[in-house]
């Protein structure tokens, strides 16, 4: 199953997992330390109430709000994904934070990977990736991505609230792969 439908078919929960893996995913560029998104990922743990999904959203928001200025595209698209989280849980505005995370995560990627085509990219072959689930003529660091993306959703769908620790784990993962690239990437720029 795509990325695309797989989101749609995704229950409340599996959207705030999604969304979140991807923001998670990208915390390098926020500034953030590896835990800073634990208490909304608790929060998903343990199924708490909608108010405290966003009482621990705007803590969140506070402790990563410092570099919310950078003109860096990757850690712009970032931020974006963060102020774009609903506080409120309700499926269709996490369906449309999912999505939206889904393609700023990849678009982030693909302009970590450091091609010239990254920066070029009009978002259409990271949609037609998205749709078809195809990972052929992408880099592999775009490619991995796609991959974790489609795992999350998986492990939620097949296994419910239990599959939010394998979830946090494929995130964590890509945490560490996004961190290498932003390390390689500022190398290279200095």
């Amino acid at each position: 199953m795509s990325l695309v439908e797989l989101i749609a078919q995704a229950d409340e929960r599996g959207l705030a997992v999604s969304g979140l893996a991807c923001l998670d995913r990208c915390v390098p560029l926020l500034g953030g330390d590896d835990e800073v998104l634990r208490p909304l990922w608790a929060g998903l743990a343990e199924d708490a109430a909608a108010a405290d999904w966003a009482q621990r959203l705007e803590r969140t928001r506070g402790e990563l709000d410092a570099a919310a200025g950078a003109e860096d595209e990757a850690v712009a698209l970032a931020h974006r994904m963060l102020a774009a989280a609903p506080a409120r849980r309700s499926a269709a505005g996490l369906r449309e934070w999912a999505d939206a995370c889904s393609l700023a995560a990849l678009r982030i990627h693909r302009l970590l990977d450091g091609t010239a085509a990254a920066a070029d990219d009009d978002g259409t072959d990271l949609d037609d990736a998205r749709r078809g689930g195809r990972t052929e003529g992408v880099s592999p660091l775009l490619a991995a991505e796609l991959r974790r993306q489609i795992t999350v959703l998986e492990l939620l769908s097949a296994h419910g609230p239990a599959g939010l620790r394998g979830a946090l784990e494929v995130s964590t993962e890509g945490r560490r792969v996004l961190r290498a690239a932003v390390s390689r990437r500022s190398r290279r720029g200095g």
